[in-house]
């Protein structure tokens, strides 16, 4: 038997879907004074916001969690400062909603337009992030939204505190402060109950590993769009320029490697794998390789990979090397392994790049760039809500107009149908 919200959730729910009406009708600058309000709240309280991180992470060394785990958990004075800074550059962006989609007037004279409008109520059940809580939230107040979050028991205590000043930049601006509600029930019926709260969650987006998005895809009942898993390739194409693609590699898998834009496989052409291979081992320092037959011929010290390897987000420093004979190796094994997240080229081909921004069946493609860049803050829409690996509604980056929808307005002057 599927389990059922509680009534505290429901009741959550509920007050979220009031205040969100509140917060669809006003004003754009009143939603930024919020944000703002917010911002200057979480610097102000960057001590609160700390010490709060600092029992989640005793907790979560004490339970013997990964480094990959604690350092997406852990904040610092510089964290907290970038939480504010996104929100406020979150309030400096245009604001999506009421902007017209496009129009046209029929040969009846019936105006007809699509405008952007707020989706409603967003749910957002993360792991581990509590950087996430507030951008989630200053996305979702700007696009004028409510957001129900609930994030994971391990950084409960960091996110209350978080929250709390996100709530009370609203209550400042004079918003009702249940347009972001916080679950405090971090268990793993609260999660499925959350998943479930039908009437009340209008889009859920997961931010999270494999295991979440497949508990969403298991138990949620309501819309969600998936915030999925990011095995990125990099591809480096015969005609590739190898210290560009060098220091592109390194970055893409070592600038961050416990994110879901990080390189988790490299693919090389292979008239350029002797000459590159050993230069980006020797660059790659601390990460563990991986790699098929061909590859393992050039590398002979490296790890055998497996059918799981090439197919895995290692969110760590482990990549998978693979050899390809040309350009359609590449895009086949992509198909065959990728996740649909960011895939990129490294190649002074045109042709070559071309083939594979068409071809590769990615939310994002990139050439000549690390796929850290594929995130809404990098690509200019402010702090991103997720990466959708979807196909419908969003796809890439969420920002700003992903959590909008549109309405049909139909205007007349008298006609009737016939």
């Amino acid at each position: 038997m599927p389990e059922s919200p509680s009534a505290v959730l429901v009741d959550l729910g509920r007050r979220a879907r009031v205040a969100g009406r509140k917060v669809a009708r006003s004003s754009s600058a009143v939603r930024d004074d919020t944000l703002r309000f917010a911002a200057d709240l979480l610097e102000e309280r960057t001590e609160a916001v700390l010490a709060a991180n600092a029992t989640d992470v005793d907790r979560a060394t004490g339970a013997g969690a990964d480094p990959t785990s604690l350092d997406r958990l852990r904040l610092d004075a510089g964290r907290v400062s970038a939480m504010a800074s996104g929100l406020r550059d979150v309030a400096a962006l245009p604001d999506p909603v009421g902007e017209v989609v496009d129009g046209w007037v029929r040969p009846n004279g019936l105006r007809v337009q699509r405008v952007r409008i707020p989706l409603g109520v967003i749910g957002i059940i993360y792991e581990n992030r509590p950087n996430v809580t507030s951008d989630a939230a200053g996305l979702c107040l700007k696009s004028g939204n409510a957001v129900l979050l609930r994030g994971s028991s391990s950084a409960i205590t960091t996110n209350t505190v978080v929250a709390t000043a996100l709530r009370d930049g609203l209550a400042k601006a004079g918003l009702p402060v249940d347009a972001v509600a916080l679950v405090e029930d971090t268990s793993r019926a609260g999660a499925v109950g959350f998943m479930q709260l039908t009437g009340s969650i209008d889009c859920l987006i997961p931010r999270g590993g494999a295991s979440l998005v497949a508990s969403v895809q298991e138990h949620a009942t309501v819309p969600y769009v998936l915030d999925g898993i990011g095995n990125c390739h990099v591809y480096v194409d015969a005609a590739a320029d190898l210290a560009m693609a060098e220091a592109i590699v390194v970055n893409a898998k070592t600038q961050r490697p416990g994110v879901c834009n990080a390189a988790e496989s490299l693919v090389v052409h292979r008239d350029v794998a002797a000459e590159f291979l050993p230069r980006v081992a020797a660059a790659l320092e601390g990460v563990t390789l991986l790699g098929d037959g061909a590859a393992r011929a050039v590398l002979p010290g490296i790890g055998a990979a497996t059918e799981e390897d090439f197919a895995a987000e290692f969110l760590g420093t482990t990549l998978s090397v693979a050899v390809v004979d040309d350009l359609d190796g590449a895009i086949d094994h992509i198909a065959r392994y990728g996740s649909g997240h960011s895939e990129a080229i490294v190649t002074g081909d045109i042709g070559a790049a071309g083939r594979f921004t068409t071809e590769v069946d990615a939310a994002a493609v990139v050439v000549n760039a690390s796929t850290r860049f594929v995130d809404g803050g990098e690509l200019g829409l402010g702090a991103e809500i997720g990466i959708s690996t979807q196909k419908l509604h969003a796809r890439g980056p969420m920002g700003l107009r992903e959590l909008t929808s549109v309405r049909f307005v139909v205007t007349g002057t008298g006609q009737v149908r016939t």
